[in-house]
């Protein structure tokens, strides 16, 4: 899984009748979601999808409103936002509060997170899900695509937003757009 090119195939995947598709990504973060969203707009309709029951208190209000501020701005995309219950992230991760960042827990929480997306995007309808967590060079986008793939087959949007310079280019949008940019993952173990 390693050696392929999740950049590639989502460029055949958007040649081969992606384009003009109904996306629903999932999205963390204002700075995470621009360069993602910058780069998919032209090629479905987007709409982005906050669940993130890892994060909590006030840093989830925070970053909901700075993306809805960046989606109003831009008009990159619509809104669909989720109940927000805490307890369902450290349901997923019970007996992982030790773990390296990284590690089993993060692979918990990213399959929650894909998951949920891949249940809304099944009832509303959508064409694809995906979600702008690739763009991290902290993730594993690898990981990240065979959770994907396993949730959602060909409903997965293969990614790596990492590439074409998307970390950079997403650092780049926050400043531009005075984005507030967060220096951890989001759950109380990834801030510690």
């Amino acid at each position: 899984m390693n050696d392929r090119n999740f950049d590639e195939l989502m460029a055949k995947q958007i040649a081969s009748g992606g384009k003009g598709n109904r996306l629903l990504m999932h999205c963390c973060c204002a700075p995470c979601s621009s360069a993602c969203l910058e780069r998919l707009k032209d090629d479905f309709k987007i709409t982005v999808f906050f669940y993130n029951p890892n994060i909590g208190g006030e840093e989830y209000a925070r970053r909901k409103a700075e993306l809805i501020r960046f989606i109003q701005t831009t008009g990159w995309a619509d809104f669909l936002d989720c109940d927000h219950d805490e307890n369902e992230f450290y349901s997923a991760v019970k007996g992982l509060e030790n773990e390296k960042e990284g590690g089993a827990r993060c692979e918990k929480c990213f399959r929650l997170r894909l998951e949920k997306t891949k249940e809304v995007a099944d009832a509303e309808g959508y064409d694809y899900f995906a979600t702008t967590l690739t763009v991290s060079p902290l993730k594993n986008a690898a990981l990240i695509n065979a959770l994907g793939e396993e949730i959602g087959g060909e409903k997965w949007l293969y990614s790596d937003f990492k590439k074409k310079n998307g970390y950079l280019r997403s650092t780049q949008l926050s400043k531009d757009y005075s984005l507030y940019r967060q220096n951890y993952c989001g759950c109380i173990f990834s801030k510690r």
